[in-house]
């Protein structure tokens, strides 16, 4: 088979989703299955909806549209807030999205109107992560601005945490974003629909026992593809870690001194060498880098170390025996790795049938 590819195990993915699905639904919250990892794989998605996912989410309208061309019919949301240039392809392709400024919301309306639809949106509110959000002092007025334009539904609020600051979830800021959809309900006589209260991150609070107040929903996206805890990249008990699998060739093999020789600037990627001394070390270049992957998201096979990468190469230290041209070597990788390896052209994409996940 063609290397650099991924190997995906569609039957993990499925038990993983399965698993938190059914883990967060003696809490009451439901998942929406996060595409954009996979660069909206249509046979990731169906996979996803098979294990009760209630529906999915992308950040990427690109993505979103692959999925509908695929026959993906399932309720799909924009999860990251809408471009202006883009608002008509939103309001065509995704039933939901998410949002945070109200220029955007008002050519939202205006693009609903023009197709004859109705847009459902959900606010994003900003707890402390500092990425995206409507700050809790600006929330009802961007509320009244919403409920007053046409073809939009104000489906309900949300946030996001962990992914910029690493701002943890906790019972603080989840019990404040319950408290501010009490406020919103009964300020505006609303039932609002959605409370979603983030994402991966926030699976070790939901799973606590914790009360999960007016949170009946999360995005999730690394915890089914990847099995960790994005707080702390952990295995999650009961998930796995190896759904993923980066496959690349060996093109070089030889032993070569560990220190470079001549004079040192920067290399291709900024990076001044501080090498150790160790002598002459067994060295393989695979064919596969930075253009491909995260090179420092990989975890390689015990007795292997990643020691550097370039744009095409991953360099490779062996304290065993001697990799072969032409053999190949697997690779965990992390959530970078993954994402950047998925959004590769170069990086084949080996996926097990979808028909093998029906009869596990």
């Amino acid at each position: 088979m063609s290397a650099p590819r991924l190997e995906i195990d569609l039957g993990k993915i499925f038990s993983n989703a399965e698993v938190l699905v059914g883990r967060l639904a003696g809490h009451g919250v439901s998942v929406t299955g996060v595409t954009k990892a996979a660069l909206g794989l249509p046979a990731i998605a169906e996979t996803l909806l098979r294990a009760g996912v209630t529906s999915l989410g992308d950040s990427r309208v690109g993505n979103i549209a692959r999925l509908r061309r695929a026959g993906v019919s399932a309720k799909v949301s924009l999860i990251r807030s809408p471009m202006l240039s883009e608002v008509v392809s939103v309001v065509k392709l995704a039933d939901v999205s998410f949002n945070s400024e109200l220029d955007a919301l008002r050519q939202l309306s205006a693009a609903a109107q023009a197709a004859g639809k109705v847009h459902g949106v959900v606010l994003m509110v900003e707890l402390g992560d500092l990425r995206e959000g409507i700050l809790p002092e600006d929330l009802e007025h961007v509320v009244r601005e919403t409920l007053a334009l046409p073809n939009l539904w104000l489906k309900g609020l949300g946030t996001n945490l962990a992914c910029r600051s690493g701002i943890v979830p906790d019972a603080r800021n989840m019990g404040e974003l319950s408290a501010l959809t009490d406020t919103i309900e009964a300020t505006f006589g609303l039932a609002l629909d959605t409370v979603s209260g983030g994402n991966s991150a926030n699976l070790r609070w939901a799973l606590s026992g914790a009360d999960t107040g007016r949170i009946n929903e999360l995005r999730l996206g690394e915890a089914i593809l990847l099995g960790r805890d994005p707080l702390d990249r952990q295995q999650i008990e009961g998930l796995h870690v190896d759904a993923f699998t980066l496959v690349a060739e060996v093109i070089e093999s030889k032993i070569k001194p560990s220190v470079p020789w001549g004079e040192i600037e920067q290399s291709a990627f900024g990076q001044v060498a501080s090498p150790v001394d160790r002598g002459r070390v067994r060295q393989a270049l695979l064919a596969v880098g930075h253009q491909d992957c995260d090179p420092a998201g990989l975890t390689a096979p015990e007795g292997l170390e990643v020691s550097g990468a370039s744009s095409d190469h991953l360099i490779l230290s062996s304290s065993r025996d001697r990799l072969d041209v032409g053999s190949e070597v697997r690779f965990e990788p992390n959530y970078s790795a993954l994402l950047r390896a998925m959004t590769s052209p170069f990086v084949a994409k080996d996926v097990q049938p979808i028909a093998a996940v029906e009869s596990a």
